[in-house]
C-alpha cells in the first residue's frame, strides 16, 4: 500500500493505493479530512474522479461546518435536542439530584451521574416518539431497550425489539424522528432496500438529507 497526498482545487485529500482493491472510494470524516482509496490507477484516472466527486465532497464539508460538535462543561451545562442548557435550569433538575447525592471531585462518578441523566430523559423522550409514530405507521414492536452505544444509533431485531442509542437525546429532534421511524420500518424490511426507504420517506419527507447529516455526530461521547 502506497500513501500520499493530493492538493486539488484548495482540497488537501489523503490517497491511499491499495493493489487488492476493485474499486475506489472516497470519504470524509467528521473532521474535515479527506480520503481517496483506490487501486493502482493512472493519475488522470484520479483527476476525473475527484471532478466528479468534488461537488459532493463539498456538500459534506459544508454539512460539517453547519453542524460543528457541541462541547458542554461538565456540573455546567447538559445537552439536549442540540441545545446546550445551564445545569441550573428545568431540564437539568433530575441531574442536579443525582449530583447533590455524590462526590463531585471523582469524575468518573461526575459521568456517571450523567449518563443515568441522558438515560432516564432518553427513555421518556424516545419511548413517546416510538410510540407516536408506530400508530401513525400501523406497526407494533415488542419491546423497546436503551443503551449507550458507540457505533449505531439504533437498532431492530428480527423478534420485533427495538434498541435506542441513549446519546440520541443530545441530538436534533429531526433526526431522532428519523431514526425512531428508520428502525419501526425495519420490523416491515429487515434491510436497506428501496421499500424499505421509501417506507421511511412516507413518514420522514427529508430522510435522504437526515442521513447525511446524522453521519457528522459522534457516537459514544
Amino acid at each position: 500500500m502506497s500513501i500520499n497526498k493530493i492538493r486539488f482545487n484548495n482540497l488537501e485529500i489523503l490517497h491511499l493505493c491499495k493493489t487488492n482493491l476493485k474499486n475506489s472510494y472516497i470519504s470524509v470524516k467528521k473532521n474535515g479530512d479527506i480520503t481517496l482509496k483506490t487501486p493502482k490507477v493512472s493519475n488522470r484516472y484520479i483527476e476525473n474522479l475527484l471532478l466528479k466527486k468534488e461537488p459532493w465532497i463539498r456538500k459534506q464539508l459544508k454539512i460539517i461546518e453547519e453542524n460543528p460538535p457541541k462541547v458542554h462543561n461538565l456540573q455546567d451545562e447538559v445537552l439536549l435536542f442540540g441545545e446546550l442548557f445551564s445545569i441550573d435550569s428545568e431540564e437539568a433538575s433530575k441531574l442536579r439530584e443525582y449530583l447533590k447525592k455524590i462526590d463531585i471531585s471523582k469524575i468518573d462518578t461526575i459521568l456517571s451521574c450523567y449518563d443515568k441523566y441522558y438515560k432516564n430523559y432518553a427513555k421518556n423522550y424516545l419511548t413517546q416518539r416510538a410510540q407516536h409514530y408506530a400508530k401513525e405507521m400501523a406497526l407494533s414492536y415488542n419491546t423497546i431497550k436503551f443503551r449507550k452505544m458507540r457505533s449505531r444509533w439504533g437498532s431492530c431485531s428480527s423478534r420485533g425489539t427495538i434498541t435506542f442509542n441513549t446519546e440520541l437525546i443530545k441530538i436534533d429532534r429531526r433526526l431522532i424522528d428519523y431514526v425512531v421511524v428508520h428502525e419501526l420500518a425495519h420490523l416491515v424490511h429487515m434491510n436497506h432496500s428501496k421499500k424499505f426507504h421509501d417506507l421511511v420517506s412516507q413518514y420522514i419527507p427529508d430522510s435522504r438529507g437526515l442521513i447525511q447529516e446524522l453521519k457528522y455526530f459522534c457516537l459514544g461521547t
